[in-house]
């Protein structure tokens, strides 16, 4: 009886504890490893931003656009890396403006 009364209240402590806010959903974003892996471009992500938005996603409150690996090729005279001129021809920073003009978080 005394373990089962012990049980009882180390588990309300540790419940109370668990009540922080996270947790309370899924990740809200998405990230173009888990689909795409390196075959990413500046269309790619801007289109994944327009789609969050117009099937209601972003409406749901997934927020984030998260772009992984392989937009880099190298890296330039001061160490800055250097983003694929093939696949984002107008570099990151536009993409960048692009998806928080969508009131989502790059």
């Amino acid at each position: 009886m005394g373990l089962k009364i012990f049980l009882f209240i180390f588990s309300i402590h540790i419940s109370h504890q668990l009540n922080n806010g996270l947790g309370r959903t899924p990740q809200m974003g998405w990230n173009s490893w888990n689909h795409f892996a390196c075959n990413i471009s500046e269309k790619l992500i801007q289109q994944t931003a327009d789609t969050i938005i117009s099937t209601g996603l972003a409406a749901a409150g997934y927020q984030y656009v998260n772009m992984d690996d392989c937009w880099q090729v190298s890296r330039d005279a001061q160490g800055i890396i250097q983003p694929d001129p093939q696949a984002f021809p107008n570099g990151i920073s536009p993409l960048v403006d692009y998806i928080h003009s969508k009131k989502l978080k790059f």
